[in-house]
């Protein structure tokens, strides 16, 4: 008898779960499963971003779901929790798994008790669970992969909003409607490095669990102090999100450089000198510091987990103090070294820690995540 999944993600906006989903399909068609992916109808982008020939289901509803389910699956594995009411009725169907993107920091979805089995993507997180007293915690965590192929259609980089517009709001739907209006608005300038500086680069959505408007409060002073260094910065967000940002930025901002989301990130990556993480706390893994790692460009974050689990001091990248804790020292010492003549090192010379991350790796651990469902 064959081995059925069916996949819930009903995000909107494509982020770093998104791509997670993706290599997650791979290696259920690796190890032989069947599987399926439900999503919301408004997220256009999944056909070009899931391996070829994965079944893609719109859902309109959670009443569509129970519906949906096929008969002969066996899983039905979701990326963002069920309500309580849902997981416990869907759970006396289908054998209930959940993966757990996030540290279960000042949130308890109260669906994740009625799961037959949790699936951390990093100890970090599996110790937040387990702190909330869940119980049905996989011992594997899964990690995840180092996959930089495009996210959608390849482009070069070029300027591009920064901005994700919430359709619900009416502010964001007017603001959209008038950034749509500007000549300029779909692409702008490509990107060049600038000559002669160290260049720190952030590739991410710029979302509220990075902090960085709060890290930068700490760290923009410094970087100001560290001209010619540049901090070119490839993401989007909300407008909250961006405003805040550029406010924290304010004492550095004739450094900065906002690029908006860009679809090839791999080659963003080798353009930059280092790739710079957020706060750790509200992280789950960190999945852009290891995707810089496989593109050969080293990482500074803060030395803490999830980012401890990930990279290797001094090989991979450098891990510094939180600057809520020393004001941003260790981080100025550090720039300091790095805009000298010391060595900047190669994360793919420490093999052992890049093969973690590998397609081969991650489908080793789902398939022991797995056993005994």
């Amino acid at each position: 008898m064959g081995k059925f999944v069916d996949q819930l993600n009903l995000q909107e906006s494509l982020g770093g779960g998104e791509v997670y989903t993706r290599f997650l399909a791979k290696a259920f068609a690796d190890l032989g499963w069947s599987t399926r992916l439900f999503v919301n109808p408004r997220a256009t982008f999944w056909p070009a971003l899931l391996p070829q020939g994965a079944q893609i289901v719109k859902l309109g509803s959670m009443e569509q779901l129970d519906r949906a389910i096929s008969e002969k699956c066996s899983i039905l594995l979701t990326h963002s929790a069920l309500d309580a009411q849902s997981a416990q009725r869907i759970a006396r169907r289908v054998r209930l798994v959940g993966i757990l993107h996030m540290p279960l920091y000042e949130r308890f979805p109260e669906g994740l008790r009625h799961y037959h089995r949790l699936i951390p993507v990093s100890r970090h997180v599996a110790d937040s669970a387990r702190s909330r007293g869940l119980e049905q915690i996989s011992p594997v965590e899964l990690l995840g992969v180092a996959d930089t192929h495009p996210r959608g259609k390849k482009a070069p980089i070029r300027k591009r909003s920064c901005y994700d517009w919430d359709r619900r709001k009416f502010r964001d739907r007017l603001m959209g409607w008038f950034a749509s209006c500007w000549p300029y608005a779909s692409e702008g300038a490509p990107y060049e490095r600038s000559a002669g500086a160290l260049t720190l680069g952030i590739v991410s959505r710029l979302t509220p669990i990075k902090q960085f408007p709060l890290m930068f409060s700490f760290l923009a002073p410094i970087i100001a102090r560290h001209a010619p260094l540049r901090l070119e910065i490839f993401g989007s967000g909300g407008y909250a999100s961006i405003r805040d940002l550029r406010r924290a930025l304010q004492p550095c901002a004739s450094q900065v450089r906002f690029w908006g989301h860009q679809s090839d990130v791999g080659a963003v990556y080798r353009q930059l000198d280092y790739v710079l993480s957020g706060l750790p706390e509200k992280e789950a893994l960190g999945l852009n510091l290891i995707e810089a790692q496989a593109c050969g460009t080293p990482v500074l974050a803060v030395a803490a987990p999830p980012f401890t689990e990930s990279v290797v001091d001094g090989q991979s990248g450098f891990l510094f103090e939180d600057p809520r804790k020393d004001g941003g020292a260790a981080f100025d010492a550090l720039l300091e070294k790095l805009g000298g003549a010391g060595h900047r090192p190669d994360p793919r010379e420490a093999v052992a820690n890049l093969h973690r991350f590998s397609e081969e790796a991650f489908r080793d651990r789902l398939e022991r995540a797995l056993q005994g469902l």
